[in-house]
Order: structure tokens, then C-alpha cells, then sequence
């Protein structure tokens, strides 16, 4: 029971995490099959050359997304006749980093770590590509340019119906199939297997993260926390590369929407060479890119989501069903919550229109015109579709950087967050209340990294002494959180609560009394 119970947490872990990117990916789809055309998406990705790589990754950079967000904006790139090493490049690229993932990125180690991996990104991306399309030439999809919505109401109908349809077309299965990669792994790795086996002296960490991260899905911001621990903890940078590459650019879905439209031989000659040149970069910047102060902990908590929650015989106090309703609750955050009941909005008006209009009746008549004696008014601006497309676009990114603003508030209201979570984690662990601990700490852990990133997005930077504080509290919490799991004495872990308690204080003095700048 603990297996079955674990691999459906897992999976609504993912599913909530990556719903708004999956919102945002059927936008991006609609918007570039209603408003932008084939013809314009072929130009403004490019098709068969060094510069369309380049120019994949560029934009994959620029918009938000992650690996199941990206497979109806694959379909849509199929359609546009776009080749395949361009369509992969833009597949791997989208999913790594986003505005709000290089901000938190740019907090974790030295910045020069987190450009270097969005370099090595690029390298991996054209190198790959290049060498695909060699291989591989002519593997354009012949181009039929669909009619258009007319100007008016009418285009912005289009898009919500090509979003709703798109929902419940096989990107549906695709996205089932990556979030069964997280239940598979949930399945097979034993809860906290991962906590000891990543170290920089072992030189088969990047081979090991290599397996766990084909079949893993993970958001940009869950990557990145994963990769902060690791630079904290002295884990191996080469594997931390694998883990942002394949953890969060690929998963399950990806993978059989490739094999679906390209054939295993492609696919496994697209996957020969993505691990190739990974692997090469990963055990190449392992030493360079190593932080002089980091400091090998040899046990980390970073790779918990990816293994089973539950370890044999621990069944939860109230049952399974209440302590997953309980982790939920605790974890999700609103904007997870908005984003999956918007997917299910569109779900079920796509099943609706399914259901209701199998001949499509409603699309023929969003694409005619008016008549004319109702034409265009003397105030009306027609913008020509590519033109809104473009605007919609820039749109979405501007709604991302604007998100970074609301993600990361600033310090004040941060630290009054934090504040309250920090008196939870510390009063339940003084009172002997493990779970509830266990429970808030993730919650601390989570405000204190913000607090970081909100800082730094105000100021440009954050002094070294605010950073060692931020550091000094999360260590502390890991202290914690460590005798709780482990059941050491309750004096023990009164000591190290109050310790918790005493860092935060530190923490909360540096920032509301000490120049951040």
C-alpha cells in the first residue's frame, strides 16, 4: 500500500506543479496555429540550419514553460514543417530555464555557475541539433496554410476553442505518459535512497542522474531549488547539469510523442547524441565549475520527490488518502491552483465540444467573415494576425517577469511569512510534534529562498552577510529536520529548534536593519 499510495502522491505532486505551464504551452499552441499561421511559425523559429538552432533556443529561453508545457507547442511546430532537430532543440530548451527560474538561479551559487550551464545549454542544443539534422536532412512536414478567423471577437474565440480541443487530443495522453515517469520512479526508488550516492568524489554521479532524469518531469523552479542544494551540499556539478538537461527538459510524454511521430530510429539516434554530449559537458565543467566553499555533507534531501514518499511500513496515523489531502494542501501553491482548474475548465469544454459538435460546425463559422454591411467602424484598428500573435506573445513573457514580482515579494512581507512558519516548525518540534514539524520546515525552507531572490530582484544584488545568514537558518533547518526523521531524543531536538529559532532572528535582524546593497 505504501507503493500504490506513493506513486499517486507523486503524480498529483506533478501534475499540480506543472498544470500552469501546461496552460501556458496550449496558449502558446493556440496563439501559433490561430493568429501566427504555419508560414510566419516557420520563420520566426526557422527550419534545417545553424541559425534555426539558435533561434529555437533563444526563444525557448524567453518563454516560460516546462517538458509537458511544451509538447502541444511541439505539434503545433510539426504542423508549421518545421525539422525535427529544431522542433528538439526548441523541446529541450523551453523547459530549463524561465524568468523566474534563472532569478532564483542567479541567488543559489555564483552567477557565473547558472550562465555557464545556460551556455552549456546552447551547446548541447546546437551541437545535438546539428549533427540530428546531418544525419537526418529534408525532415520538413509539408506546410498547408489553414484559413483564418476573420478580425474581431471571433480570432479571440478561435484561440479558446483550439485550446479546449487541444486539451483533450492526444496531448492529453502524452502529458498521462510523463506524469507515469514520476509514478514509475516513485515506484522503483525506495523513499531517501538518493540522499548519499551524489558526492563530487563519485565519478559515476552524472551516469546515476542520467537514469533517474530520463524518466523524471520536473518544473524550471523545482530543478533549480534541486540544483541550490546540491551547490550547498557539495554534490557533483556535472550531476547537477543532468539533472537540469534531462530532469527538467525531457520526460516520458516527450519521449513517446517523439517516437509517435518520428520512429524509434530517429529517436534513438536524437537520444545517442543527447547523451553523448551531456555526459562529455557533465564530466567536463565537474572541477572547474566547482564552488571553492562548498562543503561535501554527504546527505542531502534534495532527490526526496523523486523517490517513493513512503518507506516500508510507515502508513500515516490517519490514512494514506488524509495524509496525501494534508501534503497537498501544505504544498501547493495558489497559482498551482489556479492553473490546474483552468486545465480542467478547458477539459471540459473540450470534451463539450466533442461531444456536441463532432463536425466542427462551431470552427467553419468562427472562420467566416462578416457580412459586409457589417464591416469594420471608423474607431476600429485591424491588426493583421501575425501582428497580434507577436503581441500575445510578449504577453505571456511580460506576464512572467511580472509574476517574478508577486512569486518574490519583497523582504518585508517575506519575512513576515516566514515569521509565522518558522514559529509553527519550532513550537510543534519543542512540543514533540514530529509530523507537524516535518511538515513546516519545507515551508520555511521555501520563504528563505524567496526572501533571497526578492531581495536581489529589487536591488540587482544581495550582500555576502545576508547571504550567510539565509545560509546559517537553512542549515540549521536541515539540522532539524534531521533529528526529527532520525527520532533523536527530545532534548536534542529542542536544542536544535531553539538553534532554528535563534538563526532566524539573525536572519531577520540582517535584512530589516542592514543595508541589502
Amino acid at each position: 500500500m505504501e507503493l500504490v499510495w506513493g506513486v499517486v502522491l507523486r503524480m498529483i505532486q506533478a501534475f499540480l506543479q506543472g498544470a500552469p505551464f501546461i496552460l501556458t504551452g496550449l496558449c502558446i499552441a493556440a496563439v501559433l496555429d490561430t493568429l501566427l499561421g504555419r508560414i510566419h511559425t516557420r520563420k520566426l523559429f526557422g527550419s534545417n540550419s545553424f541559425a534555426s538552432l539558435v533561434q529555437s533556443w533563444l526563444i525557448g529561453m524567453i518563454l516560460p514553460g516546462c517538458s509537458l508545457g511544451v509538447i502541444p507547442v511541439c505539434r503545433q511546430l510539426r504542423g508549421s514543417g518545421i525539422s525535427v532537430g529544431t522542433i528538439f532543440a526548441f523541446a529541450l530548451s523551453s523547459p530549463l530555464f524561465d524568468p523566474l527560474s534563472i532569478l532564483y538561479g542567479l541567488t543559489l551559487s555564483k552567477p557565473l555557475t547558472i550562465l555557464a550551464f545556460a551556455a552549456c545549454s546552447l551547446v548541447v542544443v546546437t551541437l545535438s541539433g546539428s549533427l540530428f539534422d546531418t544525419l537526418f536532412p529534408g525532415s520538413e512536414a509539408p506546410v498547408i496554410e489553414p484559413p483564418a478567423p476573420p478580425p474581431g471577437f471571433k480570432r479571440m474565440l478561435a484561440i479558446l476553442v483550439a485550446m479546449a480541443r487541444e486539451t483533450v487530443s492526444g496531448t492529453a495522453g502524452l502529458v498521462g505518459i510523463g506524469l507515469l515517469g514520476v509514478g514509475l520512479l516513485a515506484a522503483v526508488l525506495p523513499a531517501g535512497i538518493l540522499q548519499n550516492v551524489l558526492g563530487h568524489e563519485n565519478h559515476a554521479a552524472p551516469l546515476l542522474m542520467t537514469a533517474v532524469a530520463l524518466p523524471a518531469y520536473a518544473t524550471p523552479m523545482t530543478v533549480m531549488g534541486q540544483l541550490g542544494s546540491m551547490f550547498q551540499h557539495g554534490n557533483s556539478i556535472g550531476a547537477a547539469f543532468v539533472l537540469l538537461t534531462f530532469g527538467a527538459g525531457m520526460n516520458l510524454g516527450l519521449v513517446a510523442w517523439m517516437w509517435q511521430t518520428y520512429g524509434w530510429r530517429k529517436l534513438a539516434v536524437w537520444i545517442g547524441l543527447m547523451l553523448a554530449v551531456v555526459l562529455a559537458i557533465s564530466y567536463g565543467i565537474e572541477r572547474p565549475l566547482y564552488p571553492a566553499d562548498a562543503e561535501d555533507a554527504g546527505h542531502t534531501h534534495a532527490f526526496d520527490r523523486f523517490c517513493g514518499p513512503y518507506g516500508a511500513g510507515s502508513a500515516p496515523a490517519g490514512g494514506f488518502a488524509a495524509d496525501i489531502l494534508h501534503r497537498i494542501r501544505m504544498e501547493t501553491l495558489p497559482h498551482e491552483w489556479v492553473g490546474a482548474a483552468l486545465l480542467g475548465v478547458l477539459a471540459l469544454s473540450g470534451v463539450l465540444l466533442r461531444r456536441c459538435d463532432p463536425a466542427r460546425r462551431l470552427d467553419a463559422w468562427l472562420l467566416c467573415a462578416p457580412a459586409k454591411d457589417h464591416g469594420v467602424g471608423k474607431y476600429d484598428i485591424v491588426l493583421p494576425a501575425p501582428v497580434l500573435a507577436l503581441a500575445c506573445l510578449g504577453g505571456i513573457v511580460a506576464g512572467s517577469v511580472v509574476g517574478c514580482y508577486a512569486y518574490y515579494p519583497e523582504p518585508g512581507v517575506a519575512l513576515e511569512e516566514l515569521s509565522s512558519a518558522n514559529v509553527e516548525a519550532v513550537t510543534a518540534a519543542i512540543s514533540g510534534d514530529a509530523k507537524r514539524s516535518l511538515d513546516w520546515i519545507p515551508v520555511c525552507e521555501g520563504w528563505n529562498r524567496r526572501l533571497v531572490v526578492g531581495a536581489y530582484l529589487r536591488h540587482g544584488r544581495v550582500s555576502d552577510y545576508h547571504r550567510a545568514k539565509s545560509r546559517l537558518y537553512q542549515d540549521r533547518l536541515e539540522e532539524l529536520e534531521h533529528a526529527l526523521e532520525d527520532g533523536d531524543p527530545r532534548d536534542e531536538v529542542t536544542r536544535l529548534a531553539l538553534e532554528a529559532s535563534r538563526a532566524f532572528r539573525y536572519l531577520s535582524s540582517a535584512f530589516r536593519s542592514e543595508p541589502i546593497d
